[in-house]
């Protein structure tokens, strides 16, 4: 039976620490990728994947994310005046039909599972997409890993699918790892494992596409000694009742997480910019003399 995608969350509801002072007072989410915010970037790539509804798990001092998805009514009027058309577009760029998008308070930022149990009312017993903003990937096929996964999931609608890619097993303690058997088959996973615990060398990367069965698993998940609810955590539970599929991109991962993941993806996103990459790799020849 086909079963659409239709709703993605975006868990945004994080402090953004690892970029102090710069997300003090604005999100990290905000944070621009060339001339887009991560969060622009993910909800492009969701609504390429034909995502319809859009759900936002923030927190405070987040408003700027409510505020980028919505009318900037002085600037539209100001570019109007100026009949500055290309601009007008790109500042209305991110705008939906009204309705689609939903902004829910976490209220305290208790981790990925706790971001993704927020949504469960919004979700009710459809299966849904989650994406990460702070993972992006440079593709040749440029339609977007979202679109690919949602197209693997059509073979199998009552599975679980989650997006991983090779790492360098030393460092398995910052992800999500898995062990993969026959047809992709997913049969176990450890959140943040030591090297010596870690099953493989495959982690999961910010894409998954998830059937409600999880808000049961979310709600029976204790916290970590970190206390944070992980989303890691409650698959593995739902594991032994539920089929979960890995699919594996060849795509090249940036963790904007970090500043030298953000910065690559600076780097990388201009140089894929025919406006950009010859100024850019002049730059880079200069800097490094």
């Amino acid at each position: 039976m086909y079963k659409k995608i239709r709703k993605a969350v975006f868990p945004v509801g994080g402090l953004g620490t690892r970029f102090l002072p710069a997300t003090k007072s604005m999100p990290k989410e905000m944070l621009p990728v060339l001339n887009k915010p991560l969060i622009h970037h993910a909800f492009e790539e969701a609504r390429n994947a034909g995502i319809e509804q859009f759900i936002f798990i923030t927190g405070r001092n987040k408003n700027s994310i409510n505020d980028h998805f919505d009318h900037a009514i002085e600037l539209e009027n100001f570019l109007e005046f100026k009949n500055n058309k290309d601009m007008l577009f790109l500042s209305k760029d991110c705008l939906i039909e009204p309705g689609n998008i939903v902004f829910l308070r976490q209220q305290q930022p208790l981790g990925l599972g706790h971001a993704v149990w927020c949504a469960r009312n919004i979700i009710g017993d459809e299966p849904f997409a989650v994406i990460l903003a702070d993972d992006m990937f440079i593709e040749d096929r440029k339609c977007g890993i979202l679109t690919e996964m949602i197209q693997y999931f059509q073979s199998d609608t009552t599975a679980n699918i989650i997006g991983i890619s090779k790492i360098n097993i030393s460092e398995s303690k910052k992800y999500g790892i898995v062990k993969i058997g026959d047809g992709d088959i997913v049969e176990d996973m450890i959140e943040k494992p030591e090297v010596s615990d870690a099953p493989s060398g495959l982690a999961i990367v910010g894409r998954y596409i998830l059937q409600p069965d999880i808000f049961y698993y979310l709600k029976g998940t204790e916290a970590d000694k970190g206390g944070e609810i992980q989303l890691t955590n409650a698959m593995k539970k739902m594991l032994a009742n539920s089929k979960f599929r890995a699919y594996r991109t060849n795509a090249y991962r940036l963790d904007c997480g970090n500043y030298l993941g953000y910065l690559e993806a600076n780097v990388r996103f201009s140089l894929q910019n025919s406006e950009f990459s010859e100024p850019i790799k002049e730059m880079l020849k200069n800097i490094l003399g």
